[in-house]
């Protein structure tokens, strides 16, 4: 009985070494490994025209380490940006394609190891405080900081950054402008009312009937 359970013991370990555990196969194609179209290069090129065209739509991008985040993770990120925000996984050697003749092209600098990139049409505050908050939630405030990012021509490094996430958010600023415009009937109403009020005394004379 000893010897067929070592054959099959060792059948089972030959078999394994061949099968990829799911997990590791899902990091691969988040921190930019692929298969399939997305190798040839036909699909490479698809690639960088994409990226192309959000570099032309944005107004700021920025990198953040790709390594050690779960696809359920970007998922869950994904839906948490604002609306026209992209965050996807691109190989150094395409990104550098796409960066160049742009105004992003100091974004070179960032091209080490796996990055996640992120492409912000308009809500830059929004953006960096989504990611700020899932890296809260995660875990990965220390590991998995801003690298840098480049608005207008001019990169910024992780500090500069963090400066920018200070500014309001788009949602923020339209509570901001709504909460003025819902206080200027009440603070004209406040003018008209108030003793000696020059403005209440001329709206009183532009109403009085003629004599």
């Amino acid at each position: 009985m000893i010897r067929p359970v070592l054959i099959l013991a060792l059948g089972l370990a030959v078999v394994s070494a061949f099968v990829s555990s799911p997990s590791r196969c899902r990091t691969t194609q988040l921190q930019g490994g692929a298969t399939g179209y997305a190798t040839t290069r036909a699909g490479k090129e698809d690639k960088v025209n994409r990226v192309k065209e959000l570099l032309d739509s944005s107004q700021m991008i920025f990198t953040v380490p790709a390594s050690s985040i779960k696809v359920s993770e970007v998922q869950t990120l994904r839906r948490s940006l604002p609306q026209g925000t992209t965050a996807t996984v691109v190989k150094n050697t395409l990104m550098s394609r796409a960066l160049e003749g742009t105004e992003y092209e100091a974004a070179g600098s960032l091209l080490e190891g796996a990055n996640m990139w992120f492409f912000v049409e308009e809500d830059i505050g929004g953006t960096l405080k989504a990611w700020k908050a899932f890296t809260k939630e995660t875990g990965k405030t220390d590991s998995h900081g801003v690298l840098g990012g480049v608005v207008e021509g001019t990169a910024y490094d992780p500090k500069g950054i963090e400066a920018i996430a200070e500014l309001p958010s788009k949602d923020e600023l339209y509570a901001k402008i709504a909460g003025s415009i819902k206080a200027v009937p009440t603070k004209v109403a406040r003018v008209i009312k108030a003793p000696n009020s020059k403005l209440a005394r001329a709206i009183k004379l532009a109403t009085m009937p003629d004599e």
